[in-house]
């Protein structure tokens, strides 16, 4: 088996869990917190934390790993425009999704202490973490979808 296509497919499907994953959690806790209710809001939350730490990151980390060996293998140099761009992108995600982390923790705490307290109402700090959530989603996704592309397009 050639090592290189086997790394390069394990790339690929690292990032469809890695985008899929976040997209997906940030689906359901989108229309969870919709609902205002706060069993379904502690139960989602708890679930995207524990999506994120069995798949986002392994391949958050695993990403970066294995294309630079791809990269390399493929003799390719950084200052390739494709790559650069998509090194930046990811960098750029990176930096949204690492706060997310923080406020996808707090926000799980806060659900989970008022499904627990039987209170009527979450904090007004968790719909201003949860705004900020989203946001930060934003920028992240568009810039995976553009890594996407960059990755299978290689424009010059």
């Amino acid at each position: 088996m050639n090592i290189y296509l086997a790394v390069k497919a394990l790339h690929v499907i690292s990032s469809v869990l890695l985008v899929g994953t976040g997209f997906g959690s940030a689906f359901y806790m989108y229309f969870a917190n919709r609902t205002q209710s706060i069993p379904v809001i502690s139960s989602v939350t708890r679930l995207v934390v524990r999506a994120d730490w069995w798949f986002t990151t392994p391949a958050a980390v695993f990403q970066p790993v294995s294309g630079v060996w791809l990269a390399h293998m493929a003799g390719w140099p950084w200052s390739t425009p494709w790559l650069a761009g998509s090194l930046s992108l990811y960098v750029l995600a990176g930096a949204c999704w690492l706060p997310v982390v923080w406020l996808q923790l707090q926000l799980t705490n806060m659900a989970e202490t008022a499904f627990r307290d039987g209170s009527s109402t979450l904090p007004q700090k968790y719909w201003q973490y949860a705004k900020l959530w989203e946001w930060l989603g934003y920028p992240a996704f568009i810039a995976m979808v553009a890594v996407y592309f960059l990755m299978v397009l290689k424009p010059a």
